[in-house]
């Protein structure tokens, strides 16, 4: 779904221009790509501030409506003032909507609790907690679940095994990413290990040597001389 913006247009440019409209309580912005002039804009702070709360907005399609007309954009970047830390200048990119994007996602796990090898004791590994896709802007998902229920000590998931919605790609070299490892030993395998070690530990009990005794003196060897007597 698209989040619709109002905007209006900045006809001047440069700091004290930017500045102005900060203190106007707007914020300033530019729209860029597609081969097309860049335009400057300016955005409502009030309303601005209230949707960057929001999650997942760089997956999202813009339509922002400006007196020249609708501009169909996607967010590439918000500046922050470094003390206040509020938003003090905002990218958009146009696209063309008929067009695939390249974009990262999160992965999100389902079923943690009831995972069967995390449950055998097995550890999860999140190793790569993002996704690169490609898709059309409005085949975009918020994320990509992967479910750990049926996971197995030792099972990993590779992106190739990623179950993407219709109209998704995975993006370049992230087929063969490991993005969740169940670790640990099968219990199987623990127990067979047991007598290996113990036995290791048998053998080397039996092939250590006892302590040397100390050397006997030599026979034809002069007893150490006394110290000789203080005088008085």
């Amino acid at each position: 779904m698209s989040i619709k913006l109002k905007a209006g247009i900045r006809n001047v440019a440069g700091k004290g221009a930017a500045r102005s409209v900060r203190n106007n309580k707007k914020v300033p912005a530019v729209v860029y790509g597609e081969k097309k002039t860049p335009i400057a804009i300016e955005l409502n702070g009030k309303e601005w501030v209230e949707l960057i709360k929001k999650p997942g907005l760089r997956t999202k399609l813009f339509e922002i409506e400006t007196p020249n007309g609708i501009e169909n954009a996607m967010l590439m970047d918000i500046q922050y003032h470094p003390v206040s830390d509020a938003p003090i200048h905002v990218d958009f990119k146009r696209i063309d909507v008929a067009k695939p994007v390249s974009v990262v996602v999160p992965i999100e796990l389902l079923n943690f609790e009831t995972a069967k090898g995390l449950k055998m004791g097995g550890t999860l590994n999140f190793a790569v907690r993002k996704v690169a896709i490609v898709a059309k802007v409005n085949d975009i998902p918020e994320k990509i679940t992967v479910d750990l229920a049926a996971l197995n000590i030792g099972d990993v998931v590779h992106g190739s095994a990623l179950k993407l919605p219709a109209g998704v790609e995975l993006g370049l070299r992230q087929a063969d990413l490991a993005f969740v490892i169940i670790g640990g030993k099968m219990a199987e395998e623990a127990d067979a290990a047991k007598p290996a070690a113990a036995a290791k530990d048998a053998k080397g009990a039996k092939g250590a040597k006892a302590p040397a005794k100390a050397a006997a003196p030599a026979k034809d060897a002069k007893p150490a001389a006394k110290p000789a007597a203080k005088k008085k």
